[in-house]
């Protein structure tokens, strides 16, 4: 998660809004921006939720036997056709993370679930990317500072397109139930 914004998630607890919360037969995927934080998230609404999670990434590499930075980079488009099939096969009511494209590039892929987006600021996204060596470029093109704000807007706007819940409506939902 981004340390940046535990203050508005902490207080959106707090605010009146919508309960949210999945049906068992509704699969829920937790999506985002590359290093929002999905994986780290999944454990704890795996126990939430009372599912077994997935990490869709994890899951092809150990199917597949590709390692994802390199099949990212070789052929990204038979990459984004095996992750999209990868979701599809998954059993209804399933709990899966994302990889940080999914939401941009498979919108219809997510109709019927339920898509939680793991929120990310700008500042801590970049941090992230710039620390971590080990993730695949995305726009070899351009400097990394260019790639990372390049990627990062346009992928705002792509996912401002699709219908998602906000995890702090989820979360909302199960602090009411524990708080009178």
């Amino acid at each position: 998660m981004d340390p940046r914004l535990n203050a508005r998630l902490r207080q959106a607890l707090l605010l009146p809004g919508p309960r949210a919360l999945p049906s068992r037969e509704q699969t829920v995927v937790l999506a985002g921006h590359r290093s929002a934080g999905k994986t780290r998230v999944l454990p704890i609404m795996s126990e939430l939720l009372g599912r077994p999670g997935v990490d869709l990434d994890a899951e092809l590499e150990r199917t597949t036997g590709r390692v994802l930075k390199a099949w990212v980079a070789e052929d990204p488009k038979a990459f984004r056709a095996a992750e999209r099939q990868a979701l599809q096969h998954l059993p209804a009511g399933s709990l899966v993370a994302v990889g940080g494209g999914f939401l941009s590039h498979h919108p219809d892929a997510l109709t019927g679930c339920f898509t939680l987006v793991i929120p990310v600021s700008f500042e801590t996204y970049r941090e992230r990317l710039l620390a971590d060596s080990t993730r695949p470029r995305l726009r070899p093109g351009l400097s990394l500072e260019e790639e990372i704000s390049t990627v990062f807007h346009e992928r705002e706007g792509l996912h401002a397109r699709v219908p998602t819940v906000p995890l702090e409506d989820l979360l909302r939902t199960f602090w009411r139930e524990v708080t009178p």
